[in-house]
């Protein structure tokens, strides 16, 4: 369990350090040759550096035990950053819309689109390296939070990508008899490109939320659950069960009569679940008894 940890901190750290790099090179390349899209990417990159520092505090506040203060633990803190990461990202987002269209009103922006073009090509293969590799990661260590950072790295894959292709095509405007239209190619891209991505944030904001409020699990992981609720033989009417961050909890209920059997019945799911990418948290309630036993996985 502790590789689990380390390599999810490893991934963290890594996507912060290339964040930072990204924002400091997209700001001030941003500035030097005159692009709106880029000062965009800058800007996301340096929101993605305070979020991920954010992730890295969250994935080592989110394994400490519990306590007299936090009797259930601090699973929630997972949830509760990603949506923090969803709503930053998307206000970003249409900040950079509102931007954009204040540009093209205003007769558009005159940009160095060779360097441009430069600059989006390194983005693109770097975020490609960071990306992939945010991926190999989620394969071996499942989390909310890795799995955040993923798409946020996906999102800035796709977003120098259409830069690069976008400045591509101001570079084919400006040796065609509309080229004084090529000034307008900056803002567009920015109010098509953020306008595409905002949806990627509330997604994830979305699914977040529904943790916060114990909603159902994802459909994959409920059909798991099902799955080893039948083959131990406990009726779905007797079992509730929600995701909270790293943490699957599993309450069930069983009549007095069956207190012999909470036990092995305990045992019998956590080996059920043992292959799931979160940990179970196993809640066994007898009825009309005072008996109460909560057990969780061990580390």
């Amino acid at each position: 369990m502790s590789s689990f940890w380390a390599r999810e901190k490893t991934a963290l750290y890594l996507s912060a350090t290339m964040a930072g790099m990204f924002a400091l090179g997209g700001i001030v390349w941003g500035l030097w040759v005159n692009s709106l899209m880029i000062l965009f990417d800058g800007a996301y990159s340096l929101v993605s550096l305070v979020l991920s520092l954010l992730s890295v505090y969250a994935a080592r506040v989110v394994r400490r035990p519990a306590n007299q203060r936090f009797p259930f633990g601090r699973a929630a803190i997972e949830p509760l950053v990603i949506t923090v990461k969803g709503l930053t990202i998307a206000l970003v987002s249409l900040l950079s819309i509102a931007l954009a269209l204040h540009a093209l009103l205003t007769g558009g922006r005159v940009v160095e689109t060779g360097m441009a073009m430069l600059f989006a090509a390194i983005s693109a293969v770097a975020c490609v390296v960071v990306w992939g590799y945010l991926r190999w990661v989620q394969v071996r260590t499942p989390g909310g939070l890795v799995s955040a950072e993923r798409r946020q790295w996906l999102m800035d894959t796709l977003l120098s990508a259409a830069v690069l292709a976008g400045f591509g095509l101001a570079v084919l405007l400006e040796r065609t008899a509309f080229s004084e239209y090529a000034v307008y190619a900056d803002p567009v891209m920015v109010v098509l490109v953020a306008g595409y991505f905002i949806g990627v944030p509330l997604k994830m904001t979305l699914e977040a939320v529904r943790e916060l409020v114990l909603a159902a699990p994802p459909a994959e992981l409920r059909a798991r659950v099902i799955t080893a609720l039948n083959e131990a033989a406990v009726p779905a009417r007797q079992a509730r069960y929600t995701k909270v961050g790293p943490y699957l909890l599993l309450e069930i209920r069983l009549p007095a009569r069956d207190m012999r059997r909470a036990e092995r019945l305990r045992i019998r799911l956590y080996r059920l679940l043992a292959d799931l990418p979160v940990r179970p948290v196993v809640v066994i309630h007898t009825e009309g008894r005072k008996a109460e036993r909560v057990v969780e996985a061990g580390p």
